[in-house]
């Protein structure tokens, strides 16, 4: 096993509750390598994180040690049968709830000066 795909295998498992369910493939063409990640789906969550913010630490770190070899690394996380994303809310971080609540407090504010 290659030192990039090992990297990778050793963070993820360190994530999930299901370490022995993750399995990672290797194929290096002439784009560079592709490590596909495949983990139970249960897990995805965890590896993802929030707003993607793990995964995109950890292709961050994958690329670093690709430098390190002279070799551009990538990372695809493998969605299994049976996992499934919550809901997206509509303008990024701030939309649902915390978007409603700031328009509400401003109007109550506006209708307080009773203009």
């Amino acid at each position: 096993m290659e030192q990039d795909q090992a990297f990778v295998e050793f963070i993820v498992k360190a994530l999930v509750d299901h370490p022995d369910d993750v399995k990672t493939e290797r194929v290096v063409d002439e784009m560079g390598v592709l490590i596909t990640l495949h983990l139970n789906s249960e897990d995805m969550g965890q590896v993802i994180g929030r707003m993607g913010q793990t995964a995109k630490a950890i292709r961050t770190l994958l690329r670093v040690v690709g430098a390190k070899h002279k070799a551009r690394v990538n990372l695809k996380i493998y969605e299994p049968e049976g996992s499934h994303r919550g809901p997206r809310h509509e303008g990024g971080y701030q939309g649902g709830a915390m978007a409603q609540q700031s328009t509400e407090s401003s109007s109550d504010a506006i209708d307080d000066f009773k203009l």
